[in-house]
């Protein structure tokens, strides 16, 4: 559809009066031929590859900018999940895999890297095996590599095995980096039914039926549908929903607009726009105030849940009428340590871990940078990741746990990472034992929904 002047109108408003920027423009390249028996060629190859692809991504980004007046927050690449083509290396070979691809993200000047990850839902390979093993480490001597680790499916259930393998991870990464509140950990998600188009960090990766080298933007935005609800008034749900729509129409239309400009002038196919509301911690940029425009008293109120869906359905309903090319996860992303009014739900107490799983049932993806106590047990852990993965495999949707069990922290603490981490209050977690379930091991079935043929 061509692009109407009342639109660019509208764009310009929402940049200038509501805030809205393109949260990512996410290059991915494909490292599939980057690989070599002698990892010293590998890395080699892995890190020519990077900088002749991404080396003007940020230069090329920045010219949108300044075109259309939008900001563009992030500036980031993704990979070919590292397991697939550097599989025969042991974990320590993988390890500096990861610090060539840090080195890379330096010399292009990004602040995250992603890709570093493997695809096990079903089984491991003996490299894939080396790969879980090098995760902590790789995180800890790395500062822009992010990794994630799909470890369930509609079609294949879940890995127990792999989900345990992780739940330790987790726990050596807080551990590994406990001199920076485990920051290590808000750079590790572990996935269900992982999208190959995820544009946003931490979860993106160049999937495997991906071309040689994409251009996916991730838009955002609440804080113009938050003005757009207030205004609205008292009307009721069903008119709500259509305000939200015409309001994500508008998003979705802009964002694809640079999207594709900045694959332009990399010369290079664009790939999709995920339509994702992604709050900040700034004031007013909330999936939480959002919620609460719509009538709840505060985040965890009865209604919470149905509010969100509503939302969620309105997103996915807007964006695919503006875009013939919605990808990733494409819905709304509740975070706490990166939303300002989950992050004060949760300090006055009306937020819960349990009520936040409910919500991921109908939200884009899951329990996202949830700070838990240091001493949380890596079998609780593998519980509340199972838990995900269930409603994941069950509801045929992208699901997710990106946990901190802040190493020395405790209920009431807080960690504070700044910036779009934000920082997040140490939440309860129900320390019930969980070892005897998760202990087994093994593969929990795909269920009867899998059988679509």
């Amino acid at each position: 559809m061509p692009y109407q002047f009342e639109e660019i109108l509208e764009t310009i408003k929402m940049t200038e009066i509501e805030h809205f920027d393109i949260r990512t423009v996410t290059l991915g390249i494909s490292l599939r031929d980057c690989a070599d028996r002698n990892i010293e060629v590998t890395k080699q190859k892995i890190y020519e590859k990077i900088v002749r692809y991404g080396g003007n991504h940020v230069k090329y980004a920045n010219e949108i900018e300044r075109q259309y007046g939008v900001s563009i927050a992030n500036k980031r690449v993704s990979i070919t999940p590292a397991s697939i083509p550097f599989d025969s290396f042991s974990a320590d070979e993988y390890v500096e895999i990861a610090k060539t691809l840090d080195k890379a993200a330096a010399e292009i000047g990004i602040d995250y890297i992603a890709g570093y990850s493997a695809l096990v839902q079903k089984g491991f390979t003996n490299g894939e095996r080396e790969f879980l093993k090098s995760i902590p480490t790789a995180l800890t001597e790395t500062q822009r590599v992010c990794s994630s680790v799909n470890v369930a499916s509609t079609k294949a259930g879940i890995n127990m095995d792999a989900l345990n393998m992780m739940a330790d991870a987790i726990k050596q990464t807080a551990e590994n980096t406990k001199e920076q509140q485990s920051i290590g950990c808000a750079k590790l998600v572990v996935f269900c039914n992982i999208p190959e188009d995820n544009p946003f960090i931490a979860g993106a990766f160049h999937g495997i039926t991906e071309p040689e080298v994409v251009l996916n933007v991730g838009v955002s935005g609440p804080g113009v549908v938050l003005d757009a609800i207030k205004n609205a008034g008292n009307v009721d749900l069903q008119q709500l929903s259509e305000v939200i729509k015409r309001t994500v129409f508008r998003i979705t239309r802009a964002g694809e607009l640079m999207g594709r400009q900045v694959a332009k002038k990399h010369g290079v196919p664009f790939g999709i726009v995920d339509i994702s509301l992604a709050p900040t911690p700034a004031k007013g940029d909330s999936i939480g105030d959002i919620l609460k425009a719509m009538g709840v008293e505060d985040v965890g109120a009865p209604g919470t849940t149905a509010a969100l869906a509503m939302l969620n359905d309105a997103v996915k309903k807007a964006g695919l009428m503006a875009s013939s090319s919605v990808g990733g996860l494409s819905g709304a992303f509740i975070p706490v340590s990166e939303d300002q009014g989950m992050i004060e739900a949760v300090e006055r107490g009306n937020l819960s871990i349990e009520k936040l799983e409910a919500m991921t049932s109908v939200c884009s993806v899951g329990l996202d940078m949830i700070a838990i106590p240091g001493d949380t047990p890596a079998s609780t852990i593998a519980g509340i990741i199972a838990d995900e993965c269930a409603i994941g495999i069950i509801n045929d949707k992208a699901t997710s746990a990106r946990l901190i069990p802040a190493y020395g922290k405790k209920v009431g603490d807080v960690v504070d990472y700044g910036g779009l981490l934000g920082k997040a209050p140490v939440m309860d977690v129900r320390n019930l034992n969980s070892n005897g379930f998760v202990g087994r091991g093994g593969r929990i079935p795909a269920p009867v929904r899998s059988l679509t043929n």
